[in-house]
C-alpha cells in the first residue's frame, strides 16, 4: 500500500495542541504551527481500525494488556533494534515524561542532583526542578556542525549528590544517534559513580540510515543493570494523544522498587486503546513507517537545501533521526527576543524557542517537518522575505 503523505489535513477544531493552542501560546491562531512534536500524518490504517473495531463492541469495562500486546513489543524491538527483551522488564507508563517524575520520586530525594545534557528536551530541565532535585548541566560539545558528549566534563561535575542522568537517545533537539561507543562510556562513568540513567528512546524508530538507533542497556551489562529505559509508539506512528508509552527494567531491583511505586497510585494501568493502538501499529505499521521516514527525509533535504540557496544565514543541523530540525540562526545577529518575532510576528510561523533547551539553545530555533511538504514550503517562503525585508530595514 502506498500511503499520502502530501495530503493536507486540517487539525483546527479538533482539540489538537499543535493548531488549537496557537493563539494561547503564540498570540495568533494562523500561524504555520511547525512546533509540537507530533505529525500532521495520518496514522497507519492498522491503528484506526483496530480501534474502530474495538469501539463497535460497545463495553469499555477495565481492561487489561494482552500476550499479543507485548508479543508485539518485543518482537518490535528485537527486530528493529537488535536488542531481546523480557515480557517480565516492561511496564505501561502514562507518558515518558510523567515517566521521569515517578523514577525522581522513587529513586531519588530533594537534595539530590539529577545530570542533563543541554541542549536538550525541556522536560529534561523542567520535571527535576518542579520536583525540587538540582539539575546540572554538561553541556554537549559542538563540533563539525553536530553535538557530542562531553564526557571529561561529566567525570569532572559529579558530586556524591549526583544520582540521575536523564539522556535523550536518540537526542533531541540536534537529532544525534548516538554511537555504541558514546553509550557505552556513559554507561561506565554511571556505573562507576552508582548513578541511574533513564534513557528516553521515544524517537528510537525514526533513525535514519546509515544511522543505528541503538538501545542503551543493550550495550553491556552495567548499562542494562543501571537503567531505566522509556519507549514508547508515540512519535513513530503519530500516536502521542492515545499514551501507549512503556518503561524497560533489565535489573529485578530496579524493577521491583519502581513497580511497586507504580502500582501503588495505578499509574502502570492503561487504557483500553492504549493497548490496542501499540499493538496494531507494531505487528502492522512497518511499512507505513518506513514510507513515512523517507518521506521525512526528503523534506529534511529541502529544508537544507532551500537554506543554503535562499537564507544561508540560518544553517539546518540534518538530523541522523527524527522529524525535528535544529536550526542554527545566528547570523541573523538578532537578539532571541527579536528571533522569536521574526518567525512568529514577520514569517508567520510557530517553531521553538531554542532557549527553551537549555544551555547552548540561543540564537536556535526548532522546526518540526513531519508534514507535508507544501507546508514547508510556503513556511521557508515566508521566512524568506521575512528575513530579506529585516535586513533591507535595517
Amino acid at each position: 500500500m502506498t500511503y499520502n503523505f502530501d495530503e493536507i489535513i486540517d487539525r483546527k477544531g479538533t482539540d489538537a495542541l499543535k493548531t488549537d493552542a496557537l493563539a494561547t501560546r503564540y498570540g495568533n491562531p494562523d500561524l504555520i504551527p511547525l512546533w509540537v512534536a507530533d505529525m500532521d500524518f495520518k496514522s497507519p490504517p492498522a491503528v484506526a481500525d483496530a480501534i474502530i473495531q474495538r469501539a463497535k463492541h460497545g463495553i469499555f469495562g477495565y481492561t487489561c494488556p494482552s500476550q499479543e500486546y507485548y508479543n508485539s513489543i518485543i518482537n518490535w524491538i528485537g527486530t528493529q533494534h537488535e536488542w531481546k527483551v523480557k515480557q517480565e522488564w516492561i511496564t505501561f507508563i502514562p507518558g515518558i515524561v510523567k515517566g521521569i517524575a515517578f523514577v525522581l520520586d522513587c529513586f531519588t530525594q530533594k537534595d539530590h542532583q539529577v545530570i542533563i545534557q543541554p541542549p536538550v528536551y525541556h522536560p529534561f530541565r523542567i520535571i527535576p526542578t518542579m520536583h525540587k532535585r538540582t539539575v546540572i548541566d554538561n553541556p554537549l560539545l559542538l563540533q563539525a556542525g553536530q553535538y557530542k558528549m562531553d564526557l571529561d566534563g561529566l567525570k569532572r561535575l559529579i558530586e556524591p549528590a549526583s544520582k540521575v542522568l536523564i539522556l535523550c537517545n536518540p537526542h533531541n533537539p540536534g537529532g544525534r544517534v548516538w554511537t555504541r561507543q558514546e553509550l557505552t562510556d556513559i554507561a561506565e562513568i554511571c556505573h562507576e559513580h552508582k548513578i541511574l540513567v533513564i534513557s528516553d528512546e521515544i524517537h528510537s524508530d525514526l533513525a535514519f540510515a546509515p544511522h543505528k538507533h541503538i538501545p542503551f542497556a543493550s550495550v553491556s551489562d552495567k548499562a542494562a543493570q543501571n537503567s531505566i529505559t522509556f519507549m514508547a509508539p508515540s512519535k513513530t506512528f503519530n500516536i502521542a494523544g492515545i499514551v501507549s508509552s512503556y518503561a524497560i527494567i533489565p535489573n529485578e531491583e530496579l524493577r521491583d522498587k519502581f513497580s511497586h511505586y507504580l502500582e501503588s497510585s495505578e499509574l502502570s494501568e492503561g487504557h483500553i486503546f492504549a493497548y490496542l493502538a501499540a499493538q496494531a501499529a507494531y505487528e502492522y505499521g512497518n511499512e507505513w513507517l518506513v514510507q513515512a521516514k523517507d518521506y521525512i527525509w526528503k523534506n529534511i533535504r529541502f529544508v537544507d537545501e532551500y537554506l543554503k540557496a535562499n537564507i544561508p544565514q540560518i544553517k539546518a543541523m540534518v538530523p541522523e533521526a527524527s522529524f525535528l530540525v535544529w536550526l542554527d540562526c545566528k547570523e541573523l545577529n538578532l537578539s532571541q527576543k527579536d528571533l522569536v518575532s521574526l518567525f512568529a510576528d514577520d514569517a508567520k510561523l510557530a517553531l521553538n524557542d531554542g532557549v527553551m533547551f537549555g544551555q547552548g539553545g540561543e540564537g536556535y530555533m526548532r522546526m518540526n517537518v513531519g508534514t507535508p511538504l507544501a507546508n514547508i514550503q510556503k513556511a521557508l517562503d515566508n521566512l524568506k522575505k521575512a528575513v530579506n525585508a529585516k535586513q533591507t530595514n535595517s
